[in-house]
């Protein structure tokens, strides 16, 4: 199978910071489409899929990262994987723990399957088609496990969007603790913080974006949505222009 150059960004700070902005931008864009422009979840789960297969053919076509790609990838997976539960859960009647039993589980046969295949989950060696199918298929089922789970803790358990926020944090940090200080194996670390960041975005969001008689602090998930993709962008143009520099230097 052909090599080609990883096409997943460092794992920064910076990786991390869009990864939580594109989480949050995922509960309150689709919320934003679904209900505040009434295109419903049907609809608007069909408009984002066929953006996301889109955008997808470009990501894999690249023989290397493109920072604008991937990230726009990353954006609508989040989307399209907070479209996947509200539509099980809302339009089907799923209750939030069978779909959470559901996203999980097929997260594991992913794992499972890409383990067997290729003897690594090390998001620093999809260098081939194969591998980053296997990717693109992990990040999905988390981002879709991430809104039941985080809905469920949220929501379902009465524990609010600003505490869930507090808690879902607060874990991460005590993986990178554990990380650092106790030799967890640093791709389970990864994985268990990737899976993590998707709930803690959807809490945020619902905090800054819903009203506050429920818990929310009322901005909206226009101004949310607005503020947060603007960051992302600024944040994907810097390290375009960085990339940019590195292969001059490197040339």
């Amino acid at each position: 199978m052909d090599k080609m150059i990883n096409k997943v960004p460092a794992v920064t700070l910076t990786f991390w910071g869009i990864k939580i902005l594109a989480t949050t931008v995922g509960e309150t864009a689709a919320d934003y489409l679904a209900t505040t422009l009434n295109l419903g979840l049907t609809i608007t789960s069909y408009i984002m899929a066929a953006i996301l297969l889109l955008v997808l053919v470009f990501q894999f076509r690249a023989k290397k990262l493109v920072p604008g790609i991937y990230w726009g990838a990353v954006v609508l997976l989040s989307i399209v994987g907070t479209l996947i539960s509200d539509n099980l859960v809302d339009n089907l009647g799923v209750a939030l723990s069978t779909t959470s039993i559901i996203f999980g589980s097929a997260l594991i046969v992913v794992f499972v399957w890409w383990y067997v295949s290729e003897r690594t989950l090390s998001v620093h060696k999809i260098d081939t088609t194969r591998r980053e199918f296997f990717y693109w298929a992990a990040i999905l089922f988390t981002f879709s496990l991430g809104t039941s789970a985080g809905d469920l803790i949220s929501e379902s358990s009465g524990l609010g969007y600003a505490y869930a926020t507090l808690l879902f944090a607060a874990v991460i940090g005590l993986i990178f603790l554990a990380y650092k200080y106790l030799k967890m194996n640093s791709i389970l670390a990864f994985w268990l913080a990737y899976i993590l960041t998707r709930p803690l975005g959807a809490s945020l969001g619902d905090l800054l974006s819903q009203q506050s008689k429920v818990g929310g602090l009322g901005l909206g998930t226009t101004v949310t949505s607005i503020v947060f993709l603007l960051t992302i962008l600024s944040l994907v143009i810097y390290l375009t222009v960085n990339e940019k520099k590195q292969s001059l230097l490197n040339a």
